[in-house]
This record gives structure tokens, sequence and C-alpha cells, in this order.
């Protein structure tokens, strides 16, 4: 009898710690729980271009998942519970449509094709104007590199007529840059043999001596670029002269640039035109998201991983980041720009007039 007390009193003991430590959880402050989480994707472009490392680069700095150490550090990371997601596309075109229809929540496109989407131009005319597409940030500008086969004669945009030339991929900003070029230069696709292949596709076409040229837009270096010229497989024309300056007179989105003398392997410095590389969202976008991942891209504590992954200086430049932007900026963007000086700040609505 006396070891059955004895067993009851354990099992009693048991239970009324196991009530306890249940109490204590279901009183723990709601603070202690694991943060909603919140998921926010990111269309890029293909697996072989700038903008899917860059896509990557951004969901692993900005995303905030539980227990992370470094985001233990105040801004450096997005709000808790923040999963940025990339998600592979055909390029800016695609992009701007996705963003637009509210398909995916952000994406990267090249301002070129922005500015057309909001004017309801170009790729975008059936589609109409973009009206929801907003600006995260201008994240740097890109190279407009004219790539030609060494085994060619070709030393300026005017004599691409009549060769074989790779304009991009239908969908990209590329093929919209690589249109408004030639066009400046009094051609057309017409007047070319187009080719619309990826870019690995085109690189195995020129070392064939399939291919004259190519159009590629991005932030210099382009390693696949620097792999054709190191090979002596290809080589840089100039975008300059008077199709530059009418480039520029017709579309304000584009600026004149150099490729520097150092990005490729023994190639002097090449006059060129560049764009910007935007982060767009959909309007309907949280605020309070957006704030919070543009104040982390900017935190002084991820410049050493902003600059392992682009050393060009001109790489998520603060001061860059609302300029050039040929959209609206998102709300959650603009508070950020202005609370640290980028915008001015808004005017003060006049008080209210009291009544006589």
């Amino acid at each position: 009898m006396g070891q059955v007390r004895k067993r009851l009193i354990w099992i009693m003991a048991g239970l009324a710690a196991g009530l306890a430590v249940l109490a204590s959880e279901a009183s723990a402050p709601f603070a202690q729980s694991p943060p909603q989480r919140i998921a926010f994707q990111i269309a890029t472009g293909s697996v072989s271009g700038k903008y899917f490392p860059l896509g990557e680069m951004l969901a692993g700095l900005l995303s905030h998942p539980p227990h992370v150490a470094r985001c233990d550090t105040a801004d450096v990371c997005g709000p808790p519970g923040l999963i940025v997601s990339t998600r592979a596309s055909e390029g800016s075109v695609s992009n701007v449509l996705s963003v637009e229809r509210g398909n995916v929540e952000s994406g990267l496109a090249q301002s070129d094709v922005v500015a057309l989407a909001v004017a309801g131009k170009g790729a975008f005319k059936k589609t109409g104007p973009a009206r929801r597409i907003r600006v995260i940030a201008n994240l740097y500008p890109e190279d407009v590199h004219l790539v030609v086969s060494t085994k060619s004669r070709i030393v300026s945009v005017s004599d691409l007529r009549g060769k074989r030339v790779s304009l991009s991929t239908k969908g990209s900003g590329t093929l919209a840059t690589a249109q408004a070029v030639l066009v400046a230069y009094g051609l057309s696709e017409k007047s070319i043999k187009p080719n619309y292949d990826s870019l690995d596709k085109v690189a195995e076409l020129m070392q064939a001596g399939k291919l004259d040229a190519f159009f590629f837009v991005g932030g210099a270096p382009v390693h696949l670029i620097d792999t054709l010229i190191a090979s002596k497989s290809a080589r840089l024309v100039a975008i300059d002269g008077v199709g530059r300056k009418k480039l520029l007179a017709r579309y304000g989105f584009f600026s004149t640039d150099k490729i520097p003398w150092h990005a490729y392997s023994g190639t002097p410095a090449v006059e060129t035109v560049s764009v910007g590389a935007l982060w767009i969202a959909n309007a309907s976008a949280r605020n309070d998201v957006i704030y919070a991942m543009v104040k982390a891209l900017y935190n002084s504590n991820n410049r050493a991983a902003l600059e392992r992954f682009n050393p060009d200086e001109r790489f998520v430049q603060l001061d860059l980041a609302a300029k050039g932007t040929v959209a609206p900026l998102h709300p959650g963007a603009a508070r950020f720009y202005r609370e640290v000086g980028v915008l001015a700040k808004e005017p003060k609505p006049p008080p209210a007039r009291k009544p006589s």
C-alpha cells in the first residue's frame, strides 16, 4: 500500500511540474514568439546574366529569419520574419509586366525599360501605360556593351548593317536598348541579320564564327564577355559620335558613360552609354517592409558585403538611389530617403484657418 501511495505522489508531482511549465509558457510575453513570416520575392533574369546573382545577394543580405546572428545588429537586415526569395525570368520587360500585374512583389529592370512602360511605348504599346510601378532604388549604372568578333571589320555601330547581330532574348531589357541604339545610328532590325539567343548560346556562336556581334547591358565587367575578350574571340566597339548624340537627345534615360580600361583584359577605355538598374515594386507592397529593407540596404554595416559582390564605386550608393528613377518612388523608400536627406522633406501643410 505504501509503494502505491509513493507512486501516486510521484505522478501528481510530475503532473504539477508539467502544468507549471505550460502555465509559464502561456504567460510568456507575445514578443518572445517567433515573428510572423513575411514573404517577399524579386524577379531577376536569366541565371547567366547579372540580375540573377544580384537578386540572390539582395535576398541573402536583407532576409531576417529567426536566430541569424548578424541580424542582431540594428537595421542590418529587413524586418523580423522577412524571407526574400528570387526567381529567374526573361528579363526587364517580363519583370515590369509581372510587377505591374501584381504577380510578384518586386523585380529588377533597366531604367529605359521602366520609362517605356510608364509611357506605354515600345514593348508596352499593347498593355498601355504601367500605373502600379514604384521604384525602391536606383542600384547602379549599367553599361551598354557592343561586342564584336575579332574576325569582323566592325569598328562602329553603323558597320552592323547586313551583319549577324544578337539583340538578346525576347522580353529582355537589352533587346529594348539595342533597338534604340540601332535607330539612333540609322539602322533597324531589318537592316541586320538579327539573333535572339541567350548570352551563353551567343558566346558559343561567336566562338564558332557564326555571329558577328552582340549587345549586352550590364555593369562592367561581365565575366562571359571578359572570357571572350581574353581568348581573343571578341573585342569591344564604342557607342559614340553623332549616333550617341541622337540617342541622348531622344531618350532622357540614357547617360554618357565609359567602360573603364581595367574592366576587360587588355582593353582600353571604351565610350558608351548607360542606363540605371532599378529595383521596382508594385504600389501595393507594404510601406513598412520596403522602408526597413531600404534602411538595411544602405546600412554602413552592409557596405563590405556590397563591395565584395561588386567593387564598382557606383554600386548601391545612397546619393544615387533616388536619381534617374523614371517612375514614382515607393512611399516606403521615399520615407527613408527623406529621413537621411537624399530627398527634400515634404512641406508641412498650412495650418487650418479658424472660422471667422
